[in-house]
């Protein structure tokens, strides 16, 4: 009697293994997509809430300067999140009541996934943006 595995024997387990690739695969990418939503929709959380403390506190009469780099020279954030995250304009609503949109431009994740993350987030023009209303109160 000989010792080993038949060319049979080998040729099923291959196919085990590969129908066990063929499952797991999606569900790992699904999940890698989800955390680079996961953490998009953080980053702009994060950039949502320097915009805020920058403009209350430093109280500036002129927003539309306003951007993450600015945002990081002033230690309101402490690092960029990177080169797709921009702020649009601060656009007056009403009598001293502002909009700013904390946009994100990468074409690496869907909007919609972000969207579906976090309650902050809308797609728009196949962007993720988030609108902070911020009323001054000087």
């Amino acid at each position: 009697m000989r010792k080993g595995f038949t060319l049979i024997e080998l040729l099923i387990v291959l196919a085990i293994i590969a129908a066990l690739m063929a499952v797991v695969t999606p569900i790992a990418l699904n999940a890698v997509r989800k955390a680079k939503a996961t953490q998009v929709a953080e980053n702009i959380r994060n950039i949502k809430a320097a915009v805020e403390s920058y403009v209350n506190i430093q109280q500036d009469e002129d927003l539309t300067d306003l951007s993450v780099a600015s945002l990081v020279n002033t230690g309101y954030l402490n690092s960029s999140p990177g080169d797709y995250y921009e702020i649009w304009g601060a656009t007056q609503t009403d009598v001293g009541v502002y909009a700013i949109d904390i946009v994100y431009t990468g074409t690496d994740i869907d909007p919609a996934e972000v969207a579906k993350v976090s309650q902050d987030v809308v797609e728009a023009s196949n962007l993720a943006v988030a609108t902070l209303t911020i009323q001054k109160w000087w």
